[in-house]
């Protein structure tokens, strides 16, 4: 089964990194994204309780889970290309444990995530923030733990879809509102009361304070901290959620559907 789930993310990895384009765009866009709209918010942010934090600090967090949701959720559209070219019907029809093909697109597609996220991660240290040893153990976990929660959710949905277009399409309707809503552009504290109770049930800002907290407290203080903890909760229990959804999906037999037949 390790033999299965290390194939099947190795062969997303490769994928990746053979379209030279994609690895810069995945970049390029949030970088460019958080250099623009920080620094035009830079000059007018003040926040409650955030003294002596700039936009540009409180900004890097939004950007960093910006593209572990969006390069996490998005890597599974390999599973309807791989559907499309026949590759995955030759997993199904193996003798593999369907948890190992969940475990190896999920695996993959929240690996590249991660490796994203810690190239701009890179950029905190230019902005003042430079958390310790094992602050940045903790931003980590935060990644991998994030990036297989959406990634699951992905594989979620891309399993019953039947075009790359319409993937799209579905995904991007949920995706800006769970970013948009999640404490990346502004303080969840000083939302309106209905806005705020939106961003308070959405999983994407209980992962986000995984990752921002860090840059500000020491373990010591986070592990003490319940907003933390509750967060850290939140967050185990959504992936617990969308990777049994997923596992469920591998293993329901599709009723209902008629097979798709090459012309006579």
């Amino acid at each position: 089964m390790i033999r299965i789930v290390g194939a099947l993310a190795g062969r997303e990895i490769i994928r990746f990194l053979r379209q030279p384009n994609r690895v810069a765009g995945s970049i390029g866009q949030p970088l460019l994204f958080w250099l623009f709209l920080g620094s035009g918010f830079s000059p007018t942010f003040d926040a409650p309780g955030l003294e002596g934090v700039t936009y540009m600090q409180y900004f890097l967090p939004g950007v960093l889970m910006m593209l572990m949701l969006f390069a996490s959720i998005f890597s599974s559209i390999t599973i309807i290309e791989d559907r499309d070219q026949g590759f995955l019907q030759g997993v199904l029809v193996a003798p593999v444990p369907r948890v190992a093909i969940v475990l190896g697109k999920v695996g993959g597609g929240a690996a590249l995530a991660v490796g994203q996220s810690l190239i701009l991660l890179v950029a905190a240290p230019f902005v003042g923030l430079v958390p310790g040893w094992g602050g940045l153990a903790l931003i980590l976990g935060a990644f991998v733990l994030s990036a297989l929660g959406f990634t699951t959710l992905g594989f979620a949905v891309a399993w019953g879809m039947r075009s790359t277009s319409g993937f799209h399409a579905v995904m991007m309707v949920f995706l800006m509102p769970l970013w948009l809503l999640s404490g990346a552009l502004f303080p969840v504290a000083t939302a309106p009361g209905w806005l705020y109770a939106l961003m308070i049930v959405n999983p994407v800002t209980h992962a986000l304070r995984l990752v921002r907290l860090p840059f500000h407290m020491t373990p010591g203080e986070l592990a003490a901290d319940p907003a933390y903890l509750a967060a850290l909760a939140v967050t185990a229990a959504w992936l617990a959620v969308c990777l049994g959804l997923s596992v469920w999906r591998v293993r329901r037999v599709e009723t209902g559907v008629a097979p798709h037949r090459a012309p006579a």
